[in-house]
């Protein structure tokens, strides 16, 4: 499409959520992320401008964002570190009011990285970066998850790294969560024995009545994984998609099958202890030849039209489920953001500023 500089100009106020400082000590709170009401972004791009301007719709909260509240100075972590009294950043849906980016023009749908704000000025190379939404047949707020980087995710990890065939093994930890809901139907879909965990009665019931798992368990009753994992998996595990690490990766190593394969996603575990967790039973992974990939879902990009041919007609005919927990207002932000480490969430955490 053309560039539009169709923006009608004006100042209003820019809500924001900022954060206060560094988190330090653990997992974050709350009162390290502030909403203000004190600054002001004009409504039509500088002349010359060829970024873009747009109108937040929806924001996505992520397990890797608690990272980026941290001071990172390990330059092997692929995360920035959000700056202190900036707007922290996430993946989002947002609405195109002004634009000199000549992929996007006004009133064009985009989802993408942008700032946890009502309006985001973006620059060209952020703006590069932004995806058009051409199918709105379907929840706009879907493009923070299953039509964007929760669904690339899962398909990345479960079809990439993990390479599945029909009748394997295949369990899934956090598997109520947003990547792992849809990793775990989609292994189903392809003929697999999908097995999940998560960490109460009503999660176990949502995997298993409403999601079709064939097995779940509570792993907050469980207190020998090892033995759990040996009556779930008699036969062992042939797919471990990894969200979590720490014990139950640890357990899973001894239950693995011969030639297995470990997608390692996320360690939402980790963000909540001030050291790491160690892993003791690796050596199981070298007899039974076991691959443990570690991937970020951005090196995966250029499968996007790709995944979207796969996914959407699973979508439309019904055949996933795909869950939403929305939290309304940006004010709701913090609240909901942080409460995904402790698994209050039920399914895709979302952050809802405007629905148009």
């Amino acid at each position: 499409m053309m560039q539009s500089r169709g923006g009608d100009g004006g100042e209003v106020i820019n809500k924001q959520v900022i954060l206060k400082d560094y988190v330090t000590g653990g997992s974050a709170k709350e009162s390290d992320l502030e909403v203000i009401f004190t600054r002001t972004i004009n409504l039509k791009l500088p002349e010359g401008s060829d970024g873009v301007l747009l109108k937040n719709l929806y924001l996505s909260c992520d397990p890797y964002m608690h990272a980026c509240m941290n001071k990172i100075e390990n330059p092997s972590i692929d995360f920035v570190s959000f700056s202190p009294g900036l707007p922290i950043r996430g993946f989002g849906v947002g609405k195109v009011v002004d634009s000199g980016h000549p992929k996007f023009g006004k009133g064009d749908f985009v989802w993408g990285s942008t700032g946890w704000e009502e309006y985001s000025v973006l620059s060209r190379l952020e703006s590069d970066n932004l995806f058009k939404i051409d199918h709105t047949d379907v929840p706009l707020s879907y493009y923070t998850g299953i039509l964007g980087v929760t669904g690339m995710t899962a398909y990345a990890g479960f079809f990439e790294i993990c390479c599945p065939k029909k009748g394997e093994y295949v369990f899934v930890s956090a598997a109520s969560g947003a990547v792992g809901q849809v990793v775990g139907q989609v292994a189903k879909f392809m003929g697999c024995h999908v097995v999940g965990c998560a960490g109460s009665k009503e999660k176990i019931d949502l995997l298993k009545n409403k999601l079709g798992f064939h097995e779940v368990f509570n792993y907050k009753e469980e207190p020998d994984l090892e033995a759990t994992l040996r009556r779930c998996f008699p036969e062992g595990i042939d797919i471990y998609f990894d969200n979590v690490g720490g014990k139950m990766l640890d357990a899973v190593l001894v239950n693995m099958r011969r030639n297995g394969r470990i997608a390692l996603c996320g360690m939402v575990g980790e963000f909540q202890k001030d050291k790491p967790q160690g892993v003791y039973n690796l050596i199981h992974a070298i007899g039974k030849r076991v691959r443990l990939e570690g991937f970020i879902m951005s090196d995966y990009l250029h499968l996007y039209p790709k995944y979207l041919d796969f996914v959407l007609p699973l979508i439309r005919e019904g055949k996933i489920v795909y869950l939403e927990d929305l939290a309304y207002g940006l004010e709701s932000g913090p609240s909901a953001l942080v409460g995904i480490l402790t698994g209050r969430n039920k399914g895709k955490q979302v952050v809802v500023i405007a629905k148009e």
